[in-house]
C-alpha cells in the first residue's frame, strides 16, 4: 500500500497546489532532474486532461495529442505554464492508452467493487485509472510508488480523500497484478 494509506498527507486545493506538493517530494527517479520530475508531473495531469476530453467529446488520440501539442502547452493550467510539461510523455501515454485500452480496462475491472462496471465510475476517475494503469503495465522504468502517489494526488485535486483512497486502493491491487 502507499503512503496515502493514512489519510495524513495535505488535502492539496487546486492542480497547481498537487504540482507544487508532488515536486515537494522525492517522488520520480533518481535520473530525473527536479525540471524533468516537474514536467512529468504537469504531463500527468494533461493526460488525464487529455483522455477525459477524448471521452466526453469522442474525439481521436491523435487530434488530441495534436492539438495539446500546437495549441494547449502554450497556455497554463491553473498558473502552471503547460510549456513546462513533459510533451514526449503525453503523447506516448495517450497513444498508449487508447491503443492498449482492451488490456487496461479488464486489469481495472478486476479491482472494482463485485456488479461495479467500469462506465459506472466518474469519467475522471476512469481516466486517472487508465493512466496509472497504463503506467504501472508499461512503464517498469517508473518506480510503482511514484505513479500511485501521483496518480493519488491527482484524484485528491479533482475530488478529495474518497475518490483519493479509492484511487490508492484500485492502483495498489494493479500493481500487484502487473508487477508481480
Amino acid at each position: 500500500m502507499s503512503e496515502h494509506d493514512s489519510g495524513a498527507a495535505p488535502q492539496p486545493t487546486s492542480l497547481k497546489a498537487v504540482i507544487e506538493h508532488l515536486n515537494s517530494k522525492e517522488t520520480e527517479t533518481r535520473s530525473l532532474s527536479n525540471k524533468d520530475k516537474r514536467a512529468r508531473t504537469v504531463a500527468r495531469l494533461v493526460l488525464v486532461q487529455a483522455l477525459y476530453q477524448m471521452e466526453i467529446t469522442g474525439t481521436g488520440v491523435e487530434t488530441v495529442v495534436k492539438e495539446f501539442t500546437d495549441f494547449r502547452f502554450d497556455g497554463d493550467l491553473e498558473g502552471e505554464p503547460m510549456a513546462a510539461a513533459d510533451e514526449a510523455f503525453f503523447a506516448e501515454g495517450a497513444r498508449a492508452i487508447v491503443k492498449e485500452q482492451g488490456i487496461i480496462d479488464p486489469l481495472i475491472i478486476n479491482r472494482l467493487a463485485s456488479g461495479w462496471r467500469i462506465e459506472r465510475l466518474d469519467t475522471t476517475v476512469r481516466a486517472i485509472l487508465r493512466a496509472g494503469t497504463w503506467e504501472l503495465k508499461y512503464r517498469k522504468d517508473i518506480g510503482l510508488e511514484v505513479i500511485i502517489n501521483e496518480y493519488v494526488e491527482i484524484a485528491r485535486a479533482f475530488f478529495g480523500e474518497t475518490e483519493a483512497r479509492f484511487v490508492n486502493g484500485a492502483l495498489d491491487g494493479i500493481a500487484a497484478d502487473v508487477r508481480k
